[in-house]
């Protein structure tokens, strides 16, 4: 954050101070009174079940010296009637006024991964700030923003979408000048009415574009490659993928994963071409680092074969891996899950040495009327993968063992999800954990770790 004294905030949210408008505002913003830091502004949002003016008092002992909120409270306060809306205003002021220049991501899948390497090999070259996790909405979006200050060379923001015009708003608090769209499936596609209405909504990120800005697009993407066609006059196009073939491009040439599921990538571009080892399960991670790439290339940085030489994920439970004592894997994947994004943690689970090899699926959420057929293309998907067994948790994730034949169960619910594997698993197997969030099978991944 900038540092602005309460009566600037109040004046760029159109708002109303109540208490000491001298108050200076140096740390960054937060939605959680935990979370605070020294100097911080602590946002108030009331929701329908929890109203975070309850929680100024904490706020103020964590060190947040200001509150944005709807109504006064014991602080000095920014008082406005929205306040989301006041939020993404400030963001957009805070990135006006730094320099920082900002990489907007979207897509069905792989955000928060090519995230996490875009971040990695900007923050290389000088200051970077990234979306914590998949803070990736019209909340998460400008508290990121808000994390950076003068000192900012790289702003890496993550961009989500649950309807048209959501990126749209989104792109207005950070216009970006580098645009990653990654690929366009069925994630949330009960909610966007079809696999085309999220490309619209995916592509509005290009349209945001500012006018000497870069889109990376996936060449091999069709509808992803199509919104070429909606980038900015004066802004360029850097395309990534095995069918890349421009002389900025980033074409992915060969992938080779070892025995832990590891990829060696190699890329070429401009005439060159290099391998290196991306210590991330699953041989998607080879799109995922072209991607990343692309971006740095856009940006003018070289990248060699030892750039993740130090890498280390920033993101927990996005194939994390995880090994107990007694040699059994644990294959973290429960943030989130759609049928494209299973189905290639289950091809990482199939390349992994192990004596055996189980997945353990639950529901996939917002797949509308099609959703128990997606549920059992992702069990013939398992069954096809030669998996030793498959634990479809939860009545959602019937078509899951439906598909999956033989080598699944059905089991209702976690408790007995982990009485199952604790008795059946041994050393030197290896467990895959996917679900969509709201099936909560991170208790899966706490369960087994604890056994």
């Amino acid at each position: 954050m900038i540092p602005m004294s309460l009566s600037a905030v109040a004046q760029v949210v159109d708002g109303v101070v109540h208490g000491d408008g001298d108050v200076v505002v140096t740390g960054p913003a937060t939605l959680d009174s935990r979370a605070v830091e020294g100097g911080g502004l602590f946002v108030a949002l009331a929701g329908e079940h929890v109203d975070g003016h309850d929680f100024v008092q904490s706020a103020l002992d964590g060190g947040a010296v200001a509150v944005l909120g709807s109504r006064p409270v014991e602080a000095p306060t920014v008082v406005v009637d929205d306040v989301t809306v006041a939020l993404g205003r400030l963001a957009r002021h805070v990135a006006d006024e730094i320099e920082a220049e900002v990489v907007a991501i979207t897509g069905s899948q792989g955000k928060t991964s090519v995230k996490d390497l875009v971040a990695h090999l900007l923050g290389r070259a000088g200051p970077t700030v990234a979306t914590a996790g998949n803070y990736n909405n019209e909340l998460g979006v400008p508290i990121t923003v808000l994390r950076a200050d003068h000192d900012t060379r790289y702003l890496v923001v993550e961009m989500g979408a649950r309807g048209v015009g959501h990126v749209a708003r989104l792109c207005s608090i950070a216009p970006p000048d580098v645009a990653v769209v990654l690929n366009v499936g069925s994630a949330h596609v009960g909610e966007f009415g079809s696999v085309d209405n999220i490309a619209v909504a995916k592509g509005e990120i290009v349209e945001g574009l500012q006018p000497d800005g870069v889109a990376v697009l996936n060449a091999d993407d069709a509808r992803v490659a199509a919104m070429a066609a909606r980038v900015p006059a004066g802004a360029a196009v850097v395309r990534f993928g095995r069918t890349a073939d421009g002389p900025d491009d980033v074409r992915l040439d060969d992938v080779h994963v070892d025995g832990r599921g590891e990829p060696d990538v190699t890329l070429a571009r401009a005439g060159g071409r290099w391998t290196t080892h991306v210590p991330l399960p699953g041989a998607h991670q080879g799109l995922n680092l072209a991607a990343a790439v692309a971006v740095a290339a856009a940006l003018d940085h070289r990248v060699d074969e030892q750039v993740l030489s130090d890498y280390r994920s920033a993101s927990a439970q996005r194939l994390q891996r995880l090994e107990r004592s007694d040699g059994v894997v644990v294959l973290d994947d429960s943030y989130n899950a759609n049928p494209e994004s299973v189905v290639a943690a289950i091809e990482t689970l199939r390349t992994i040495d192990a004596t055996r090899r189980v997945a353990v699926l639950g529901e996939m959420l917002e797949l509308g009327a099609d959703a128990h057929l997606r549920h059992v293309e992702v069990g013939r998907a398992a069954a096809d993968a030669g998996l030793d067994l498959v634990l479809a948790v939860g009545q959602g994730a019937r078509g899951v063992a439906e598909g999956a034949g033989a080598q699944a169960r059905e089991v209702p619910d976690v408790d007995v999800a982990l009485t199952t594997l604790r008795a059946w698993l041994e050393p030197g197997d290896v467990v895959l954990v996917k679900a969509s969030r709201g099936a909560r099978l991170e208790r899966v991944t706490a369960g087994l770790l604890d056994a």
